[in-house]
């Protein structure tokens, strides 16, 4: 059984120290990867190439600091951020707890970001080191001192500022931890919103695709408007989802912040169906990223089952670790064996 010594830490501590850890462990012979052992399942959009479909969700590297490590470790896509227009610091107070016995992660740290500046200095570097060989989605976000009424000037400028770099924009406005961010999803506030987004997304120069993070906690009705008006202006594909305020399964997490592992699996599964079935007849033309409860390797191949082109982790990784990559693969592998011997 392997150790996992960073369950004995203090979240946050944890949390903050695994960014020196994991440059550390990936250095190691049984952390550097190849591109071979870690291809299955390849997957292309547009222009990008997956060589495999599981990949990191936005959180776990909010600065673009350890995007090498993740790779040798056989991710197939990173998502970094959310990443503010101006730095800003965490929520106060405690912004992060887990639970092991639910497999669950609280957080409210509420877009603790270096600032566009000093990310988009650490991408550059990232992409002229000649070392990138994965897809690299920058997740944005508003500041939390911008109002709703000009949280798309945060956007627009965040989209012309990366997009020589970016593989693909995540427009988040999901989030539970940014007071009233949510409220951009509403029906009366989304569609000039999301227009406005577009608009200058076309106008740029360079144009990554455009994705759109969800919230598991939009009503049925709300999440299916969202989605129909994303087809009608052409948005690119959706992130399945962001994290829950439900407490049905963890009552002893704080109310406010979001929760995330094994308790988002049910609620990740029918955002995942609902998206599937509304973009079906634009299916090649959409992308569709399920995250949430993702807990296992058989979790993985559940999600594309069920219609998700690609899939994303983040609590699995407090509680499995970055080998978790290498499990997926040999699965992988295992259910390709499968198939060939009963041809």
């Amino acid at each position: 059984m392997l150790l996992k010594p960073w369950l004995w830490l203090p979240p946050k501590f944890a949390h903050d120290l695994g960014l020196y850890g994991l440059k550390l462990l990936s250095r190691l012979p049984a952390g550097a990867d190849s591109q071979k052992s870690s291809s299955w399942n390849s997957f292309s959009f547009k222009n990008l190439h997956f060589h495999n479909r599981l990949g990191i969700a936005g959180g776990v590297d909010k600065n673009a600091e350890t995007v090498l490590a993740w790779q040798n470790f056989g991710c197939g896509f990173i998502e970094i951020g959310t990443v503010t227009p101006l730095p800003q610091e965490p929520n106060p107070g405690k912004i992060m707890d887990r639970h092991p016995k639910t497999r669950s992660l609280w957080n409210k740290m509420g877009f603790p970001s270096a600032g566009s500046d000093v990310v988009l200095k650490n991408v550059e570097k990232l992409k002229q080191s000649g070392k990138m060989r994965i897809p690299l989605f920058i997740n944005l976000g508003k500041n939390r001192t911008t109002s709703n009424e000009n949280a798309h000037l945060d956007y627009t400028k965040l989209m012309t500022h990366f997009q020589n770099v970016a593989d693909a924009f995540v427009i988040n406005i999901s989030s539970p931890n940014t007071t009233g961010l949510r409220d951009l999803a509403q029906a009366e506030s989304f569609e000039p919103f999301i227009q406005t987004l577009t608009v200058h997304h076309k106008n740029l120069s360079h144009r990554p695709p455009l994705l759109l993070k969800l919230s598991p906690d939009l009503p049925q009705q709300d999440f299916e408007f969202v989605l129909r008006t994303c087809l009608k202006y052409d948005i690119d594909g959706f992130i399945l989802t962001n994290t829950t305020t439900s407490r049905d399964v963890t009552p002893f997490f704080p109310a406010e912040g979001g929760v995330s592992g094994a308790p988002l699996k049910n609620l990740s599964l029918k955002a995942l169906e609902t998206a599937s079935k509304i973009c079906s007849d634009e299916k090649t033309k959409k992308i569709i990223i399920s995250t949430g409860g993702v807990m296992t390797a058989a979790d993985v191949f559940e999600r594309i089952e069920k219609g998700a082109d690609l899939v994303q982790v983040y609590s699995t990784l407090i509680f499995e670790g970055p080998f978790f990559f290498r499990k997926v693969a040999k699965f992988a592998e295992q259910q390709s064996e499968k198939s060939k011997s009963k041809r």
